[in-house]
């Protein structure tokens, strides 16, 4: 038996076989998961992507900026699950003028998107699922450490502060309801979202440097466990926090 034996998990942001979500759509499965996949844009490419999973598993549509697809998304995961035990946020996105070091030039239309998509999405989420979610369900979302300024991170580091507030108060909320919100704050992952963030390539050994238990930004695994591991059952009292999976990097001073 694996720690999600007979649990329905929904995990968004899956695009290709290098997406944190892909490796936890993965584990997810072998550890019992029944999982079911949303994917934005480019529908097929995640479908082809899910065909690689040990389990093929269906996918449906979700852009979290609009409302009508969140407004059905209860009915549409209901068709192929009966209830939800597990949802993973992975969603998240800049634009290139929000980023790379242009902080005080981005104008508030880009700004608003990255915090519509990347911050308030998570809310907007977890109401959508609300109908569907289990007692003792867990949502768990994606974070990178946003106590500091990151170079070139830009107004996704806000967002990403944004996303860790806006967790302690769905914590708050849905807590009375027994579903548990966290986030696991992730070391730098070669991801094709990685890719688009200016001055990631240089973070690579200077991590691994900074981190006493190393990092390897090609390995996904740590990440996709403690992702599994909460939106498992063993985490009951455990909501509204931040765990680091970055070789203990955050913990280091300069």
């Amino acid at each position: 038996m694996g720690i999600l034996d007979g649990k329905n998990i929904l995990i968004t942001g899956v695009l290709t076989d290098s997406s944190i979500a892909f490796h936890a759509a993965r584990l997810a499965q072998a550890e019992g998961g029944r999982v079911v996949l949303t994917g934005f844009g480019r529908l097929s490419l995640v479908k082809r992507i899910a065909q690689r999973l040990p389990e093929p598993c269906p996918v449906i549509e979700l852009d979290v900026t609009d409302d009508r697809q969140l407004a059905t998304l209860s009915a549409r995961a209901g068709a192929h699950l009966d209830g939800l035990d597990g949802v993973l946020h992975a969603i998240a996105f800049a634009p290139q003028t929000a980023m790379g070091g242009n902080f005080m030039n981005t104008g508030w239309p880009d700004v608003a998107t990255t915090l519509h998509v990347s911050t308030y999405s998570l809310k907007a989420l977890a109401g959508a699922v609300l109908p569907m979610l289990r007692e003792g369900s867990s949502i768990v979302g994606l974070d990178f450490d946003a106590r500091v300024a990151w170079d070139g991170y830009d107004w996704m580091g806000v967002a990403k502060a944004g996303l860790e507030s806006c967790t302690r108060y769905l914590a708050r909320d849905l807590g009375p309801r027994d579903v548990r919100v966290n986030l696991v704050a992730a070391g730098p992952l070669r991801t094709t979202a990685a890719r688009n963030i200016p001055g990631f390539d240089e973070s690579d050994e200077s991590w691994d440097r900074r981190a006493p238990l190393g990092w390897d930004t090609r390995d996904h695994g740590p990440v996709a466990r403690a992702c599994v591991a909460l939106l498992s059952g063993w985490f009951p009292a455990t909501t509204g926090e931040i765990i680091h999976v970055d070789g203990g990097a955050h913990a280091m001073g300069a």
